[in-house]
């Protein structure tokens, strides 16, 4: 019998990622993984909405009520470590997470990112502005990746890929929405439920 996995979700905005994986949950997808808390950087968020509808418990810790980068990552380890955090899946969450935290919870903190890493990635690339990049570049071919979250941006190891075709006369915006649906939203419930299952050496 697999030990009981706390999921900690991360999010800053409308919380489809996270969604996914209430969607995933409820259907059983996870085990023994299970979302525990969900965590975000914006009070307004209406990720916060969705994990209350499913009834989960939430928390919002506010950027802008710290002084410094580190007074924030401090709130936010006090949290996860009250919280017994074994999985932090950022879904979204517009923060890059700073040394002490990524070190505490090495290799437990993954993250989904709208590109086929190492394409369009890094600082600066993040939400539409991956798929504006994708489209001037004139690939033919994007995608979305589920990695571990190091000290780099984007640059931790690969979990999952998952190519999507670029279609005559797509916006940022159309690009964005196919990458969730054929992508995002498959691969990061399965990252979850092959960590939460020790699948993942």
């Amino acid at each position: 019998m697999l030990a009981h996995k706390n999921v900690v979700v991360l999010v800053s905005g409308g919380g489809t990622n996270l969604q996914a994986l209430i969607d995933a949950q409820n259907r059983g997808e996870i085990l023994p993984g299970k979302i525990s808390c969900v965590i975000s950087s914006n009070p307004q968020a209406y990720a916060l909405t969705r994990a209350k509808n499913a009834g989960i418990s939430t928390l919002a810790v506010p950027r802008k009520e710290y002084g410094s980068r580190e007074q924030y990552d401090e709130a936010i380890l006090a949290v996860l470590e009250k919280q017994q955090a074994d999985l932090i899946v950022l879904a979204g969450f517009m923060y890059v997470l700073g040394e002490k935290v990524i070190r505490r919870y090495e290799r437990r903190i993954i993250n989904v990112h709208p590109a086929l890493i190492p394409s369009f990635c890094g600082d600066g690339f993040y939400g539409l502005h991956v798929h504006e990049a994708a489209l001037n570049y004139g690939v033919k071919v994007t995608g979305a990746t589920v990695h571990f979250v190091n000290e780099v941006t984007d640059g931790g190891q690969i979990i999952l890929q998952k190519a999507v075709e670029v279609e005559e006369g797509d916006t940022p915006q159309t690009l964005q929405k196919r990458v969730m649906e054929q992508a995002e939203w498959e691969l990061l419930p399965k990252a979850v439920s092959l960590f939460c299952q020790g699948k993942i050496k």
